[in-house]
Formats: structure tokens, sequence, C-alpha cells
């Protein structure tokens, strides 16, 4: 095990493997930091916060896991460090341990194990469960002592343990060395763990022989080292694990049926996606662009929507705080669409803001997220209503015209942690409207992460200008969705549907963002015929 080595795309493959044998699959994912959740961590630090229908804020491994076995999953599929240790405390102030000493052993342990029985219901036939970080740091120790428990206590044949190593590419001969697996399986036997299965990342595809070498070294069978080679693309991992055998082997090691295994869904995917061709190009005008983990669901949902037209999205971060620079220099004319995605804070507002004006005056397809939203709202007010200084109060607590404003629940609010509108809420859409078309249907629900809302006092002014605010919760107080007729596409969501997109089934906006931003990039760019076509059209009688 170690950090950003592809555990969460692993276990997600996995997942997907057995689901496409017929079983019922969850996956979680325990985390060895300290934070409560990911959701007052920098995006910068850990990426993005990814969202579950019942708000959780949870780690962004869980967006893969949700795309690749395309299931919803909850807040418990993610634990934390904080959050056990919280628990824990919780339960020793309330006097639950009859004033017995508080111990990681047996009560922290205890914890983690409860945390990976609670998916274990009837509905589930196999918990894949990704313990975070690196093999050997002091952090994952009650990880490591809770899972080893876990075999004894619920029986071997009901735990596989699977290692993912790294067996790097050194020197100028490029010779593949086993001294970094050696090493992880040497430290995780010296906590009692035996690997059943190990999976080892690698640049280029390793020998049988080498397979042999780990195999007698690390005592695991030659048929359960499989190897995960750099792929063309992400979604070709489960087809490549299945070509090592590693789903075979984890169902023999479980004793589950032998199922025939169903890809054909999933090859059609793949088939999709290095098929896809038809050049577009997309900026994403974010806070956090050195990162692009803070923007993952973003990138995928932008990836999904291509695969369904067809399209290579080709996907610029562009720093807010660099806007209005390269809108001088006229650098933002080579794109075909904008995504102004969520974020928080004042830093790089005011270059999302002129990224907004610049998409609505050129006709550039632009959707906005969350932030997105209340960016282009503020655009509108000031350079269509004329409302001099208009602004969000998050900005700006004095502005004369406080177009975004804190949620009235949100008032008292103290604690930043798990205290947001978060989770799955319902809105109803304006019929024959763009999003309802893109939707297909008039009710919908989508995910939410925000403090900050559109001022419904400021509502009719912007209807009676022309944006129409196309999507409203059910009491018809909060704004959801905005768009701005007889432009190609000006639409924004107070929502994060991103996080529902899936790789055969896109979000419906982003996919209609896409089909815009397709639209302008081949009125831009013409399609050429070959000239032996030409010719030969031209030989033809007239008709």
């Amino acid at each position: 095990m170690a950090s950003s080595l592809g555990k969460g795309i692993t276990a997600a493959s996995l997942g997907r493997l057995l689901k496409s044998r017929g079983l019922r699959v969850t996956i979680q994912k325990l985390d060895p930091y300290i934070n409560v959740d990911p959701g007052t961590l920098n995006p910068f630090e850990h990426g993005e916060v990814f969202v579950t229908d019942d708000g959780g804020e949870t780690d962004l491994d869980l967006g893969h896991y949700e795309r690749f076995i395309d299931e919803s999953l909850t807040r418990d599929s993610n634990a934390t460090t904080g959050s056990i240790y919280q628990s824990v405390l919780a339960a020793e102030r309330r006097g639950d341990y009859l004033g017995k000493t508080v111990q990681v052993i047996p009560h922290i342990t205890d914890e983690i194990k409860r945390r990976i029985k609670v998916l274990a219901t009837d509905d589930v036939d196999v918990v894949i469960t990704e313990v975070g970080g690196t093999v050997g740091d002091i952090e994952i120790l009650p990880f490591l002592e809770a899972i080893r428990q876990f075999r004894l206590d619920v029986g071997r044949e009901n735990v596989c343990y699977v290692h993912l190593t790294l067996v790097p590419l050194i020197g100028p001969a490029g010779e593949q060395k086993t001294k970094p697996t050696q090493h992880s399986v040497t430290e995780l036997r010296s906590r009692g763990i035996q690997p059943d299965v190990i999976v080892c990342r690698s640049e280029a595809a390793i020998s049988d022989d080498l397979k042999r070498k780990i195999s007698n070294l690390c005592d695991v069978e030659v048929r359960a080292v499989v190897n995960a080679a750099d792929a063309d693309s992400l979604y070709d991992i489960p087809l490549v694990l299945h070509e090592e055998g590693m789903d075979a082997v984890v169902c023999e090691i479980l004793k589950l049926d032998d199922r025939p295994v169903d890809l054909t869904e999933w090859e059609a995917l793949v088939d999709r996606v290095h098929a896809s061709d038809r050049p577009v190009k997309v900026g994403i005008v974010g806070k956090y662009t050195s990162l692009p983990d803070a923007y993952l669901s973003v990138i995928e949902a932008l990836n999904h929507s291509g695969f369904f037209h067809g399209a290579k999205v080709d996907i610029e971060l562009i720093s807010a705080e660099d806007v209005e620079g390269l809108l001088g220099a006229g650098r933002l004319k080579d794109l075909d669409g904008i995504v102004i995605p969520g974020g928080f804070g004042e830093r790089g507002i005011e270059g999302k803001i002129a990224a907004a004006r610049y998409a609505r005056e050129e006709g550039v397809p632009c959707l906005g997220l969350c932030l997105g939203l209340h960016t282009m709202v503020i655009e509108y007010a000031r350079d269509v209503l004329g409302l001099d200084g208009a602004n969000s109060s998050e900005f700006d607590s004095a502005t004369p015209h406080a177009v975004i404003d804190l949620m009235d629940a949100q008032r008292e609010v103290t604690d930043m942690g798990g205290t947001m509108r978060l989770g799955a809420y319902v809105a109803e859409l304006v019929p024959g409207s763009q999003v309802a078309r893109a939707y297909g249907k008039d009710v919908v629900s989508e995910r939410h992460r925000h403090r900050y809302e559109f001022n419904p006092r400021y509502r009719t002014r912007f209807e009676e200008s022309g944006l129409v605010c196309s999507g409203e919760s059910p009491d018809g107080r909060l704004v959801e969705f905005i768009e701005l007729p007889g432009h190609p596409f000006w639409v924004a969501t107070q929502a994060h549907p991103e996080l529902k997109s899936r790789p055969n089934r896109p979000a419906p906006l982003f996919r209609e963002f896409v089909a815009a931003a397709l639209d302008r990039s081949e009125g831009r760019r013409p399609h050429l015929f070959e000239p032996e076509t030409v010719a030969q059209g031209a030989s033809q009688p007239a008709g």
C-alpha cells in the first residue's frame, strides 16, 4: 500500500469485476488522517470533497467507486481516524465503557471493525475496504491491526487481503525492481498480515519470471501476482485486471460461486472511450487549478459526456486569477466551452465573473456549478441589470446588492465541518426549459454543498430582464437552476451534478454542455473533405 499509487482505482475496478459476475458489491475507504472528514481540508492538499446522497463529505475515491460499480454510496463508506476517535470518545463520555481505560486496542480497533461490519448487510455479497495511507506509516497501524483481527473474527474464508505495490523501472537499462514489493510485504507480515493477492503497479508489463520471483519471495501463488501496468485510460483497468485473473482468484479465496463474468457493457464503454476523437476544447476556470484532483468529478463528467458524443475533450485548467490577463491577450477565444466550478472564498472571483461575461457576450457555451452559478448571477446583475457593486455577501458584506446571500438556515452556524446544505435535494424544473429538456423530466434530484444562495428578493428583476430561473426547490424558495434563452448554452446550477455522472450515463447538463461546445467547435473548424472524396463525388453523373 502506498499513497497515490492507485488503490482507489484498483478497488473500484475489482468492484466492477465482481458486480459483472452478478455479485452485490459495496466499497468503503478508511483514511488514517485525524480530520473528522475531508470537508474542512484544503482542496490544494486533498483534492475534491465527494458528497453522497445522504450528505456525507467523503474522500474523492468514493467518486471512483460510484462511477465504476454504478451504485450510490453513503457516508458510511468513508471513515477517518478522526471520526473513529470521535465516536470512541463520545462513547466514553456517555459512560458506555463503564469506567474502563480506553485504549487503541481494543476500543479503537473495535470501532474500525464496526465501521466495516456496518456495510455488511443482507443486501451485499462483498464489502471491499480500501485502507488509505502507506504500509510502515505510524498512523496506519490501528487499521492494520483491525483488519488483522477481522479475519479471525469472521473466519479466514470470508476475508481476502489484497496488497497494492509498486514495481519501479530503475536505471538506464530500465530494469524492474521488486525490492519495494518485498519490503512492504515484509512490513505487512510483521503486523500479522499475509497478502493473498499482490497487485503490482508498473509502467510496463512485468515478465512471468518477475511474477515468479515475487511469488517465491512474498509467499503468494504465482497466479495471485497481478500486474496492473499503465493503461491508455483508467476505464481500461477492470479489463486489465480481469485479463490477469484477479477477480477469479478473489472469488476462489472467498469461496464465492464461480459465476460467469459479463463485461459486455464495460467493453462497449472502453471501445467508445478509444474511438472518441471529435475535438472539443473546454476551459475549467477555477481556484485550485494546480491540483487537477480538486476538480476530479468535473473532469470525469466532461470525459463521460465526450464518450457519449464520440468526442475527445481537451480540458484546460485555467486559474481564475489569470482570466482577465488571458482575455486581454485573446487567449480564451480558442475555447469551445467554459465550465465555472465550485469553491469557496474571494480569491479569483473577479476572474470567474469576467469568464462568465465573456461567455455570455461571445456566445461561448458556459456551465456554472455552485459557486459558478453565483458568479454568473453576479455578472448578469452588474452588466445586464446595471446593479453597480452587485456581489455575494460571502465576498463583500457591505455590497449594496447582495444578489447572492447566506441561506437563512446557515446564519447561526458556527462549526465549519458538516454544517453546509449537504446531500441530495429535489428540484422542480420549468417545463420546456433548456434544463428540463436536458434531463427529460420536470423533477430531478442532485447533490449539494453550499452555504450561499441566489437571493430571492432579486428574482423578479432577473426574470423580467430575460434570465430564466428554470429550476427551484419544491417550496419555491430556492433557485436551483438558471439559464439564458437565446444563448447556445449559458446554464448554471446550485447543485453539483458532476457527482452523479457515470461513464456510460453522463450527467445531463454536462452532456448538453459538451454538445453545445461541439457545435461551436465544428462551426469554427468546418470539416474538410478529403481530396479523393471530392474527386469521386465530381465524377458521379448529375442526378
